[in-house]
């Protein structure tokens, strides 16, 4: 027995210590799933608790300052730590294999990537044990959040900066990725459009952090070294403060909703049984939307005081956006029309999206209205809009591509009937809490406060409300016990359960650590389809078997993250005590350290040989 549980001990160690140096893409996709499961965790228990205080009239469940943090780190830990990394999750896991790739192009960026996120949001969330966490909303404006006292908004600004430069890393390598090392005959108008709602997301990406990425910097010399670029008695801006935020704000609603758009194409042209309806025009709508996403950034603004002139501007450029947003809809329709549709889990959860992420548009043409604006903002209506947009399209793509790539990624199918309950719990849950939203908005209820007075007809509205996040929260829990007892008891399945049209249901599942044994050979849109309706089991090869190149593991990703970690609590306390600053030293000496280990350390990876291959073939 003893002899037993020391090797499952050894087995658990060299697991543990796989996934800390792994730079396979799948592997990396495993830690963003798990990582970003638990912030959106993290993120649903701290919305529960935000309308359990709303649930009556003068309640007293949390402070009012306890509620400025919950809703402040709601905000962030959903947007930053759950939707982000669990949208990288599903790029990592099925990007590579959509366009016949081995690998990404920077398997070391890519494990870097996921570290720097990890450590990045466990810096944001250190607040509630040191004291507070941030408190200032998950907008952080000015000079709210540069006066605010305590190091809750340090956390923020630290944390942010860390976990968006790992973003930042992962948005370039998936552009190159998809750049470089498609297969043979994928050209950009054969990529399947969850692939090419994930390289628009990318170009994004790669635009607009760095506007994040300066206005954190800016805010944390305000913060911890006294300067005034935020403050108007020095001569600062607080406004500059909105502009840098939504510059990067309004972009980063589409990284998150392009490539749920992509999601659901997938899912609705399988399980139609037809080719997406309107592909060139899809592209096109995906690209336009990128576009127009930069140019709408102010429409957040529109009672700051900018003037009429840009407030028309940006009120028509918001407008304009929902035309090719438009034409997803109606293109996802004509998929449906006619086809053969087949009703499972990921398929309600594309049906439910539809209608629901629409109303979420109507509104968003309401509010871009910069007159109509002045009476919504800041109220209970922007608050339904939003959730309608990101839960309703985003939260949805989520659950909707776990049911459908989870057996791509682990092999093993989630149950379909766990699967469907989870979805009317959520979808009903979803629509009882944010549609009754747009009404206490309407009445006059103001976002982010506390409480609110008796006899103002706000009461049943928000008991609505809150009945409708719990069930959100049970159909979540239905979704981890459908998870738990698919790990333990469920059958393995073929490489291709849902009888599929694209690459990445061509291999096993799982799929091997090198993809593809041989590149595959794409003649057109849908290339497995292609092959399956002529009769051929898998794709066609485009080159015989040979040597296959890959990358080693590395401990250095984690050792870099680790030190900018320690660093940040440096610069957060070095204000109290200089010993606190040596801990920037110390952290930036380990993160330049294996910097430098990794550049004067020719690392030139490793080669399967065809021999292998071919043996592992007759096996």
């Amino acid at each position: 027995m003893s002899t037993m549980v020391a090797n499952n001990k050894r087995s658990f160690g060299s697991t543990l210590w796989d996934y800390l140096t792994t730079v396979d893409h799948k592997k990396i996709a495993i830690l963003y799933l798990v990582a970003g499961g638990f912030f959106f965790i993290i993120g649903g228990l701290e919305a529960l608790a935000i309308r359990w205080q709303l649930v009556k009239p003068m309640n007293d469940f949390v402070s009012a300052g306890l509620y400025n943090e919950l809703i402040t780190m709601h905000g962030t830990t959903m947007i930053f730590l759950a939707a982000m990394p669990l949208i990288f999750a599903f790029m990592n896991a099925v990007v590579p294999l959509q366009i016949g790739a081995r690998d990404v192009a920077f398997p070391f960026l890519n494990s870097l990537g996921f570290w720097l996120f990890l450590f990045g949001g466990i810096m944001l969330n250190v607040g509630w044990i040191t004291g507070g966490a941030a408190d200032a909303g998950w907008t952080a404006y000015a000079p709210l959040s540069t006066t605010s006292p305590g190091e809750g908004v340090d956390y923020y600004v630290l944390g942010l900066q860390i976990s968006g430069a790992g973003t930042l890393i992962g948005g370039i390598n998936f552009l190159v990725t998809i750049v470089n090392m498609r297969a043979p005959g994928m050209t950009y108008m054969r990529m399947p459009l969850f692939t090419w709602t994930a390289f628009v997301a990318s170009a994004l990406i790669l635009f607009a952090f760095p506007a994040l990425t300066v206005g954190l910097f800016l805010m944390m010399f305000d913060r911890l070294f006294g300067s005034g670029f935020f403050d108007p008695n020095m001569g600062g801006n607080s406004v500059i403060w909105q502009h840098l935020f939504w510059i990067f704000g309004h972009p980063e609603v589409y990284i998150l909703a392009l490539p749920a758009f992509g999601i659901f194409s997938e899912i609705i042209s399988t399980f139609s049984r037809k080719r997406l309806f309107g592909y060139s025009a899809m592209v096109f709508a995906t690209v336009l939307i990128g576009f127009l996403g930069f140019m709408v950034w102010a429409h957040h603004m529109f009672t700051v005081g900018m003037g009429p002139a840009a407030n028309s501007i940006f009120a028509v450029a918001t407008m304009a956006i929902a035309i090719p947003t438009g034409i997803k809809i109606f293109n996802w329709l004509f998929t449906l029309w006619g086809g053969n549709i087949q009703i499972n889990t990921p398929m309600l959860w594309s049906l439910g999206f539809i209608p629901t992420f629409t109303l979420g548009g109507m509104t968003g043409v309401m509010v871009a209205a910069a007159s109509a604006d002045y009476q919504f903002h800041d109220s209970y209506f922007v608050v339904a809009h939003f959730h309608y947009v990101i839960v309703g399209g985003v939260v949805f793509a989520l659950f909707a591509a776990t049911h459908y790539w989870w057996p791509k990624m682990f092999g093993k199918i989630l149950n379909d009937t766990l699967g469907k309950v989870t979805f009317w719990l959520f979808f009903i849950g979803f629509h009882l809490t944010f549609f009754i939203q747009h009404f206490l908005g309407l009445m006059g209820m103001p976002r982010r406060y506390w409480v609110f007075l008796e006899d103002q007809g706000l009461d049943l509205g928000n008991a609505i409300s809150t009945t409708g996040a719990f069930l959100m929260g049970l159909g979540t829990i239905v979704l981890l016990y459908n998870i738990v007892v698919t790990s333990v008891k469920g059958e393995k399945v073929g490489s291709d359960p849902w009888d599929a049209r694209t690459l990445e249901w061509a291999i096993p599942s799982p799929p091997p650590f090198y993809n593809f044994k041989q590149l595959p050979l794409v003649r057109g849109l849908d290339p497995l389809w292609i092959e399956k309706t002529e009769g051929r089991k898998g794709m066609t090869p485009a080159e015989p078997i040979s040597d296959i190149h890959m990358p080693n593991n590395s401990f250095l990703p984690f050792v870099m993250s680790l030190g900018f970690f320690i660093a940040g609590f440096g610069f957060i306390y070095q204000k109290y005590d200089l010993v606190w600053l040596s801990l920037v030293f110390i952290g930036m000496g380990i993160a330049l350290g294996a910097m430098l280990m990794r550049s004067v350390k020719d690392d030139l990876g490793y080669h399967i040989h065809k021999e292998d291959l071919v043996k592992e073939a007759k096996e």
